[in-house]
């Protein structure tokens, strides 16, 4: 049954065949079952070689398809890595990436680009499984670059509106940015060891520290891109612009993790260099940090989930850089539940609300949607770290290994995460609670959202409840699932040397100051019905630097942006049309010159030309006989 893997990209790759090619001709309907059905195949497949995995001795099993490349020593074959990450990663894409599917048939049925959007999205899905399937770093790459494809296809779905179009683009430059770096990071693999295969995990042993470094900080390079860590993470709010189960299954669930995923594959490197492991903790941690301070003031529903985001990344880097690449694994597996939740839920009341997205403009939606308000809530619970809801177990176990690793660490881990529950639970008030504060026409016209819409929400809230399990404390005298299953896959083992007391207290701790932060945020939002300021210029001097996010888009512009701009006019003026255009067209002017002189000689008199072969044959026989 493993060889059945190559089954799992290939249904969303015929999915996206059939729309891309036949969508046009297709019903709304029938498009978007293929897509949906396409998926779920996948994720039958996915289930079934998982289990199959399981009963195995051997956790590791490589399918080689075909021969690829072949030139001299280069030798890359297409074969698929299934092993306990890969498959676990394999059931979170397609199983979340199915219900985005079934939600989309109910939020994009009236839009006019239907079947391309369920075309694009099952491409995005192949790509996916291509990135965490490929046995190599090569294949790794072309997933890699696939999603990034995709990403920018849907963040620009609606390509009419040129904002859409300027954020996609903004995605797709700095996204470069970052695979340059993850491009020369496996230059320098096969320059190092011959090879770009996984294989030479086992030979990294045998090289120098320092250029183990090297890889390792190439590779993370093209992590923070496609992960959004600092400063390659502006592009992840502005990727709110596309439509929303894209930003629920892209940009929340699967392709952000990319870089998570990469990071624990190539663990080997990082558990050699603690130069990188370091650099990936602090790079992390400034990420969760910064990102969840500008949460705090934003209005638009999907910009708060988007920064939220961002710091719950950064929280799965900073357990990549203290060792704790098992509890990173378990916070993407919890995190793509409840932020695939919300993200959807967020989406749920854009549709109630006729495409409205500031939170300003809401509230009291709680009586009108009323599963959206529960599931949001569930959602909400979990990711605020409040037990027994799967964020809890998940983030207490990053926080615990950072305890254990710095002390000044953890104490930022927990300021982000108090941060994460006021700000989440800020965004729920506003929008459920009070009173309603939009129009009268979308206060009548409010309604709950179909049930291709609700029924996802239902089983993703169910997921964020329950998700815990996977990983429960083993000092609760239970077997930790997620890190027995990944022993295989990682050179060290997440380090478990705190004492019981210690832990109890650091548990105690984080929820303690979540039901502080939570408590604080009821006071303001529904005690004393705080609401933002309507206004930029209301806001005090403070709160406008947090609220136009530390100003770096601006700050980027102005120090990168334009003077780019300005070289690259300059060497256009000078470079370009002066140098290389004047050469050109110089030669192409004398040329034509000495064209038009000789094109004199035909004047189509016979006199002339006989002349003129008599003359040519006496300046032949003169320069024979003055070479003789």
């Amino acid at each position: 049954m493993i060889k059945l893997i190559a089954l799992v990209p290939l249904f969303p790759l015929i999915g996206f065949l059939i729309n891309g090619f036949f969508g046009k001709k297709l019903s709304k309907g029938v498009s978007g079952m293929i897509a949906c059905v396409s998926i779920l195949a996948s994720f039958i497949v996915s289930v079934i070689v998982f289990v199959e995995l399981q009963g195995m001795e051997q956790k590791s099993q490589v399918v080689n398809l075909f021969s690829w490349i072949s030139s001299g020593t280069l030798q890359i074959p297409f074969e698929f890595l299934l092993d306990p990450l890969s498959s676990l990663f394999l059931l979170i894409i397609t199983g979340i990436g199915f219900l985005i599917h079934v939600y989309s048939i109910g939020y994009m049925h009236d839009d006019e680009g239907f079947s391309r959007f369920f075309t694009y999205l099952n491409l995005f899905v192949f790509f996916m499984l291509l990135l965490v399937l490929g046995n190599n770093y090569l294949i790794m790459f072309v997933g890699w670059e696939g999603v990034g494809l995709c990403s920018y296809l849907l963040i620009g779905f609606w390509f009419k509106t040129t904002q859409y179009n300027n954020a996609a683009r903004k995605a797709f430059v700095i996204n470069r940015i970052g695979d340059l770096g993850f491009l020369l990071g496996i230059i320098l693999i096969f320059v190092t060891f011959g090879s770009v295969s996984f294989d030479v995990f086992g030979k990294a042993g045998t090289v120098e520290t320092s250029t183990i470094t090297t890889i390792a900080l190439l590779l993370f390079i093209g992590a923070m891109g496609k992960s959004a860590q600092v400063p390659l993470y502006t592009w992840l709010p502005d990727a709110m612009a596309g439509p929303t189960p894209v930003s629920a299954l892209i940009h929340a669930a699967t392709m952000v993790t990319a870089g998570i995923y990469m990071v624990v594959r190539s663990n080997v490197f990082y558990s050699i260099s603690d130069v990188a492991s370091e650099v990936v903790a602090v790079v992390g941690i400034i990420t969760a940090l910064f990102a969840a301070t500008i949460g705090l003031l934003q209005n638009d529903i999907k910009k708060i989930l988007a920064y939220s985001t961002v710091s719950q990344l950064g929280l799965m880097f900073l357990g990549l850089g203290v060792g704790a690449y098992g509890s990173s694994v378990f916070h993407v597996t919890t995190h793509a539940f409840f932020k695939a939740l919300l993200f959807l839920g967020a989406g749920s009341v854009i549709h109630a609300m006729g495409g409205e997205q500031d939170i300003r403009k809401m509230g009291g939606l709680k009586g009108h949607i009323k599963i959206t308000f529960i599931t949001m809530l569930l959602g909400t619970i979990a990711i605020s770290g409040i037990p027994p809801f799967s964020g809890f177990f998940s983030k207490d176990e990053i926080l615990a290994h950072t305890y254990e690793h710095s002390k000044i660490l953890w104490f930022l881990g927990m300021v982000t995460s108090m941060l994460t529950a006021f700000y989440m639970f800020r965004m729920l008030f506003l929008t459920f609670f009070g009173k309603f504060r939009g129009s009268p026409y979308q206060e009548h016209h409010l309604h709950e959202s179909p049930k291709t819409m609700t029924i996802p929400l239902v089983v993703l809230a169910i997921l964020s409840v329950l998700g815990g399990v996977l990983g429960l404390p083993e000092f609760w005298g239970m077997p930790n699932w997620m890190h027995h299953n990944l022993e295989s896959v990682i050179l060290r083992p997440d380090p478990s040397i705190l004492h019981h007391d210690t832990e109890w207290m650091l548990m105690g701790l984080a929820v303690a100051s979540a039901l502080a932060v939570i408590f604080f945020a009821h006071r303001m939002y529904r005690v004393y019905n705080v609401l933002p300021a309507e206004r930029e210029d209301r806001l005090k001097a403070w709160q406008r630097v947090i609220y136009k996010k530390y100003y770096i888009d601006e700050l980027f512009e102005k120090v990168i942006r334009k003077p780019l701009d300005m070289i690259s006019e300059i060497f256009h003026k000078f470079i370009d049309v002066a140098m290389i255009d004047g050469i050109v067209n110089g030669v192409g002017s004398v040329v034509k010159g000495i064209g038009s002189g000789v094109r004199q000689l035909q004047q189509g008199n016979i006199g002339f030309y006989v002349i003129g072969m008599v003359v040519g044959v006496f300046v032949i026989l003169l320069f024979t006989f003055i070479i003789k």
